[in-house]
């Protein structure tokens, strides 16, 4: 591992240094820096640490009036000191996380065009198709970045079309990552394909950043696109043509199903119920429904050998016209015909409504992601818990105003024997007397050849928070490290599986069936380790010397995750710095060590 601990940087001094949010330091700069970097009579003469700084953000950050204004603040302070900003969020993660990302971070997103100050990640117009590599090429070349998350802002947490403000998904996606598996954030890259928007609020806005036309579609798009929060139409297409040809995950689609499949394990094992003899509902057949789907199927095939048509029996999938059938042919997505029943199966039966659908197959397990509030009432969570002793119930919309059920009504509908898991956060519950807690899981990405990006393309009645960010920075970690080729249902697996084993609920059957957001850290270090593993045994890893041993895998790991700590500043010329000290200086050209 690389042993330096400072950054070396050449042109940067006096107010220049100060507006660099990743060299700042601001009070902290101590005496000798504020001499060699010309910073005299620049700031107030006494030097603070970090604790001291982050005691004063978190003052400032608490007297924000609510969560919208407190996000603001906090994207102003990343423009000014990003290792201020992940300290602080690091050191108040389980408080701010629903502030940094869903369910804020989508009002954020709504309000773009007008709380927009200073911009932050790449802006890619489909009409400037030919300024594309040179856009990015402002980002520093292919060994310069190791993690891409794009979005075209068609399909955002839940809240639809979002044209051009579609990029602070992207950017929130990242923080996670860095924040969640250590991720160097110089080494990051949000963007934005802005292809118009079919929203007539944003196209009737005169603020409007982005462009003021109705989305592009067709062959023009496809010239266009990658993948993440792509509409329902694109995103399972996107995914399937270049996940054979680069390592890219889709979170919509593959993140949202490798938490919540961890959450359905953990659900089995208190159930005392097999994988390969589960029935599962989901409701909302969506991208995030069809990719949970996806993912069920896959772990079921991968245990019982049974080829991935016979495991998808093991699932209905429900969505608008209601249960999905064969003969509804061409109105069926890509990633909905895959679980497609024959009419004959159904014939004489009510498949149109949820209820007569959780009658008939009987199922352990009922997901919703549908973004249609109180769709899981009293009578189908009842019927559900008369077939089962311990239903698995996971309202996973969100925001939190668009989930299927409130945990609360699930516990008392199944007397407290609900395991339930959610997608958005929600207060304590109190049954019989007792109040509980809801647990919240950080759940919803070489030669120029070998060096590709990764493409991320969300008893005792204790809840969890059922959110992707648990799974996709342990994902991407894990990829970025080895290298490897692809990213493969096997490596996602293997994910799953290193997830679901940290679950609470498998040394307590009374605590939640994932894990809290405090310990997500340490979940990413297990999560990448199984998907580099994997990545070595299936020959797709080209990164050099990964260990072998798993102690000394589990440390390698540990030892590249970066993390917010000021780093001593040295002068140098930018001939004279080493590829380490430019990465930390977010110049480029460096290797992949993060420490």
């Amino acid at each position: 591992m690389h042993s330096e601990e400072f950054a070396q940087i050449d042109f940067y001094q006096g107010a220049a240094l100060l507006r660099s949010p990743y060299h700042n330091k601001g009070s902290a700069f101590p005496p000798e820096e504020r001499e060699a970097f010309k910073l005299h009579g620049l700031l107030p003469p006494n030097v603070q640490t970090l604790d001291e700084q982050v005691q004063r953000a978190y003052q400032q950050y608490s007297s924000r009036a609510d969560a919208l204004a407190k996000n603001t603040f906090m994207t102003s302070m990343k423009e000014q000191n990003e290792v201020l900003y992940y300290k602080l969020i690091q050191e108040h993660l389980k408080e701010m996380f629903s502030v940094i990302y869903t369910p804020t971070e989508g009002d954020a997103i709504q309000n773009f065009s007008r709380l927009f100050r200073q911009p932050e990640g790449c802006f890619l117009n489909i009409f400037d198709r030919e300024r594309v590599y040179d856009n990015m090429a402002q980002w520093g070349a292919a060994d310069d970045i190791d993690y891409v998350v794009v979005t075209d802002g068609e399909e955002i947490l839940g809240i639809g079309d979002q044209g051009v403000g579609g990029i602070l998904i992207s950017v929130a996606k990242l923080v996670l990552t860095t924040l969640c598996a250590g991720v160097h954030p110089a080494r990051t890259l949000p963007v934005v394909l802005d292809c118009g928007t079919d929203n007539h609020q944003l196209l009737n806005d005169e603020l409007y950043l982005g462009l003021r036309r109705p989305r592009i579609r067709g062959k023009e798009y496809d010239d266009f696109v990658d993948t993440e929060d792509f509409g329902l139409s694109n995103a399972r297409r996107i995914l399937d043509e270049y996940s054979t040809q680069i390592p890219c995950f889709n979170d919509d689609i593959q993140g949202t199903g490798c938490i919540t499949l961890a959450a359905i394990m953990a659900g089995l094992h208190v159930s005392k119920l097999r994988l390969t003899d589960m029935r599962l509902v989901v409701f909302g057949s969506g991208s995030a429904g069809t990719g949970i789907a996806d993912q069920v199927r896959d772990a079921i095939a991968t245990e019982s050998g049974k080829s991935e048509e016979e495991a998808a029996k093991q699932i209905w999938c429900v969505d608008k016209p209601g249960l999905l059938l064969k003969s509804q042919g061409e109105d069926l997505t890509e990633g909905q015909r895959l679980f497609a029943r024959d009419d004959s199966d159904w014939e004489g039966k009510n498949h149109k409504d949820l209820l007569s659908i959780v009658r008939e197959t009987k199922p352990h397990v009922l997901i919703g992601t549908s973004t249609k509030p109180k769709t899981f009432t009293e009578e189908v969570v009842k019927e559900m818990a008369k077939h089962v002793e311990r239903p698995i119930i996971l309202p996973l919309s969100n925001p939190t105003r668009l989930h299927e059920a409130d945990p609360k009504d699930i516990v008392e509908w199944t007397e407290g024997k609900g395991l339930i898991a959610t997608g958005s956060p929600f207060p304590p519950v109190k049954y019989n007397g007792k109040e509980y807690e809801i647990g919240r899981l950080m759940a919803s990405t070489q030669s120029h050849a070998d060096r590709v990006p990764m493409m991320l393309i969300e008893g005792c009645y204790r809840l969890a928070e059922c959110n992707n960010s648990c799974a996709f920075p342990g994902i991407g970690l894990g990829a970025v490290l080895s290298r490897t080729r692809l990213l493969t249902k096997t490596q996602l697996v293997a994910a799953v599986k290193a997830l679901a084993a940290q679950s609470p609920a498998l040394k307590d059957p009374n605590k939640g069936l994932v894990p809290d957001v405090t310990n997500v850290r340490e979940i990413s270090v297990q999560i990448a380790k199984a998907v580099i593993k994997t990545a070595v045994e299936e020959g797709l890893a080209t990164e050099k010397g990964i260990p072998e041993d798993d102690g000394d895998l589990e440390e390698w790991v540990r030892e590249q995750m970066w993390e917010p700590k000021y780093r001593p500043l040295v002068r140098v010329e930018k001939e004279g710095a080493s590829s380490f000290a430019k990465g930390e200086a977010g110049m480029g050209g460096t290797k992949r060590e993060a420490k």
